[in-house]
């Protein structure tokens, strides 16, 4: 988890703009998770989406990689305060995937699963006309292991615990429940730009 209250590097003039309040500019790309890489068979692999527990919709990897593609160019931002400018993401947008499945949001929140049985809210607001994606590729190669390949989920205008990695899949739920870090004191939204790191940041 972060420290509240650190205020991270000095931003140069060129890059005060593009930092959240707390961030400093990052070129790596640390890796951060709940355990290690999970073994993801893409012979097995399967995106499916829920409405509860009921599936409404799931592909293959084959079928996945054939819906229409997307690009997105920008920055990323991690709670634990680095951001990295002008990553480069390609999958599926998350539009795209509920016009495959013949689908309009039943719900206006959901929950994003992972196959390491970590998850993560995030509301459909945040998710329609653009903001996020199903990412395979990264910087024009397919996502590693280690940065949440075969496929994670790209918010990335979220911090980046809500970019859930090794996705399996999507489950409408009636309510905004909490996933893993938020039962654990992170804040059910987390929009960077209003430091929103823990549940009492408004």
């Amino acid at each position: 988890m972060s420290t509240r209250g650190f205020t991270g590097r000095r931003p140069g003039a060129g890059t005060a703009g593009r930092l959240p309040p707390g961030q400093h500019e990052e070129h790596d790309f640390p890796v951060l998770s709940l355990g290690p890489a999970p073994h993801v068979d893409l012979a097995t692999w399967r995106f499916t989406i829920r409405h509860r527990a009921r599936p409404v919709a799931s592909w293959t990897w084959e079928e996945f990689n054939a819906l229409p593609r997307t690009t997105w160019r920008g920055d990323i931002h991690c709670v634990t305060t680095w951001s990295k400018f002008d990553t480069v993401w390609e999958g599926v947008s998350f539009d795209d995937i509920l016009a495959a499945a013949g689908i309009e949001a039943p719900t206006p929140y959901l929950l994003a699963q992972s196959f390491d049985d970590y998850d993560t809210n995030v509301p459909v607001a945040d998710l329609v006309d653009g903001q996020a994606m199903v990412a395979t590729h990264f910087n024009g190669a397919p996502l590693t292991a280690e940065h949440g390949g075969p496929a994670r989920l790209l918010v990335p205008h979220l911090y980046f615990w809500k970019s859930a990695k090794w996705i399996s899949g999507l489950k409408f739920t009636e309510r905004d429940e909490a996933g893993f870090w938020e039962l654990r004191g992170y804040h059910m939204r987390g929009d960077p730009w209003r430091e929103q790191r823990y549940t009492d940041d408004e």
